[in-house]
C-alpha cells in the first residue's frame, strides 16, 4: 500500500470526531480538554485511543529524552492537538518528530483555534534510521 494513503479508514474517523468535538465546544479552551474530549469520542466510536503515551528519543542509541504524544489511536497514528491561533511550522515539526521517533507512519494536527485546522503527516518507517517503539 502507498504509505500517503495508510490508515485512511482511521484518520477518516479522526477527522470525522474532531470536527464534531470542535463543533459542540467550540474554541477557546485549554488543549487537556479537546484532548479529553477527543478521546472520549474516539473510544465511544470504537477507536483504541491512548492518551500522553510517551515516546523515547535516541540519539547516537543513547536515550537522551521522552515526549509525550497526546493521542495514539489503534497504535497507529499519533495525534497532536493545538489550541492556538494557527497551526505553525513548530507544530508540524513537533508530529514530525514523534513519528520520527516510533513505528507508527501517520500522524494528525489537530488544531482547536478560532478556525478549526488540520494536517496530516506521513513518515514511512524505510526512511527512519531506526525502527523505535514506546517507552515500557
Amino acid at each position: 500500500m502507498n504509505t500517503k494513503y495508510k490508515h485512511t479508514d482511521i484518520t477518516h474517523l479522526v477527522l470525522k470526531s474532531f470536527y464534531k468535538v470542535y463543533n459542540t465546544l467550540g474554541y477557546g479552551f485549554l488543549e487537556k480538554v479537546y484532548e479529553n474530549a477527543m478521546q472520549f469520542e474516539l473510544n465511544r466510536i470504537g477507536l483504541d485511543c491512548i492518551a500522553q503515551q510517551p515516546i523515547a528519543v535516541y540519539y547516537e542509541h543513547q536515550k537522551v529524552g521522552s515526549y509525550y504524544a497526546d493521542l495514539v489511536v489503534n497504535n497507529c497514528v499519533i495525534i497532536e492537538l493545538k489550541a492556538a491561533e494557527s497551526i505553525a511550522l513548530e507544530h508540524e515539526a513537533q508530529l514530525t518528530n514523534y513519528l520520527k521517533a516510533t513505528d507508527i507512519e501517520v500522524g494528525l494536527l489537530l488544531n482547536f483555534g478560532r478556525e478549526p485546522q488540520h494536517k496530516r503527516k506521513v513518515f514511512a518507517n524505510e526512511r527512519k534510521n531506526h525502527h523505535r517503539s514506546y517507552e515500557s
